[in-house]
């Protein structure tokens, strides 16, 4: 299934009185149950009468291996500092890095796959990880090494992001260009060399990376193997969607700030917009105008941008509720936000997204008497009772 956009958005597939059929861990068959045959093989029946079942969810972009929470820049927030005021003075990402260089592979990797079950167990059943609070060799490093860990031990699949150029560490921000030859010339090549990554990321963004400097790191990330993605347009009209499209990038987030110019080009590439409504509402910025881009024919995905600094909170349920009551969007436009656009962000249409045959079997039982239009009403998890993963099977809420 294609990404969808504009109405297509608002169009989604529904059968009532519907039957699954699902054999070694893949939707096998759908269907009416007033068509149900003899099914072969059935060892397990699960009812699911008053209830509705829907894709679980995939969020294409997280920063979820992180040290420490930041939440005493949380009431620096609410005194009138800026993003940018706080990071001036080495806080933000920079103090993210800090925290985690005095950390171990072994603690961060318990850290991460304790804030992975939480994910999963508020629906999620397809995630992205990216690195981005190292900020140095060793450290962004290690960071890629626990995510190639949670890849291995997860029940969920995984995505994996070099994010090394997040934010330029104090060493480097007067000679930006050894910094960018750290990152190209000595850690893409372990990145590599050691199967690390999917993609490369950078925040390209007045104050961090410039559109030269980003063009520099995607094109020799090309070179190692990872497909470029970009954060753009959360604070200021960078360039870097121009950037993107002439790169191919795979989507571009954040978006909080883009005009009519900039939603054209969009319309006419192949690069994903990915909207992250719980950093903008966390940071109370102007939410990204994804009822004015569904409007004019683009689509998006909808993601949480989880991280310990602006988007403290791993619950797509949060992502879905933001989505309708600050950006308008109607819930099963948020859906499909949510679900097969954001599978197709991470180029897993074949595998998540839809309740498909063929796909993975993963995806969410509600409790009874519940409809679509309770999920972001209820701002919470708590209308899932069962989650149904394809390796693992069900599981309890």
């Amino acid at each position: 299934m294609a990404f969808l956009k504009g109405k297509k958005m608002a169009e989604l597939p529904v059968l009532e009185d519907a039957y699954i059929y699902i054999q070694s861990g893949r939707i096998a068959e759908v269907g009416l149950m007033k068509d149900l045959r003899m099914l072969p093989d059935i060892s397990h029946i699960i009812d699911a009468s008053r209830r509705i079942v829907i894709p679980g969810y995939v969020d294409c972009h997280t920063h979820l291996v992180f040290g420490t929470w930041r939440n005493e820049e949380f009431v620096d927030k609410i005194k009138g500092l800026s993003y940018q005021e706080i990071a001036a003075r080495g806080g933000g990402i920079l103090q993210s890095a800090a925290r985690l260089g005095a950390m171990s592979e072994d603690q961060l990797y318990e850290l991460a796959k304790s804030r992975l079950q939480q994910c999963i167990r508020n629906g999620t059943v397809g995630i992205e990880i990216k690195s981005g609070y190292g900020l140095s060799l060793e450290s962004e490093l290690k960071i890629m090494r626990v995510i190639k860990r949670l890849k291995l031990d997860s029940s969920i699949p995984i995505r994996s992001t070099f994010l090394g150029a997040h934010a330029y560490p104090e060493a480097y921000k007067q000679d930006h260009r050894t910094y960018l030859a750290l990152l190209t010339e000595r850690i893409m090549p372990i990145i590599q060399e050691e199967e690390l990554a999917d993609y490369c990321d950078v925040f390209c963004e007045d104050k961090f990376f410039s559109v030269e400097e980003t063009d520099l790191i995607l094109e020799q990330a090309t070179k190692y193997g990872m497909k470029p993605r970009i954060h753009t347009n959360q604070f200021t009209h960078s360039g870097g969607i121009g950037l993107a499209i002439r790169r191919n990038a795979l989507s571009v987030d954040h978006l909080e700030v883009l005009n009519d110019e900039e939603l054209n080009m969009l319309s006419e590439s192949n690069t994903i917009p990915v909207v992250l409504p719980i950093a903008a509402h966390f940071m109370n910025l102007e939410m990204p105008p994804a009822r004015n881009m569904i409007d004019k024919g683009l689509g998006v995905a909808i993601a949480t941008d989880f991280n310990p600094g602006t988007a403290p909170s791993c619950d797509m349920n949060q992502a879905f509720s933001l989505s309708c009551i600050k950006m308008r969007l109607l819930p099963e436009e948020a859906l499909s936000g949510l679900t097969i656009n954001a599978a197709y962000a991470l180029e897993w249409s074949d595998q998540l997204g839809s309740i498909t045959p063929g796909k993975h079997a993963s995806f969410l039982i509600s409790k009874p008497d519940v409809d679509l239009s309770y999920i972001p009403y209820s701002m919470s998890p708590d209308w899932i009772d069962q989650i149904y993963l394809s390796e693992k099977g069900i599981s309890g809420s």
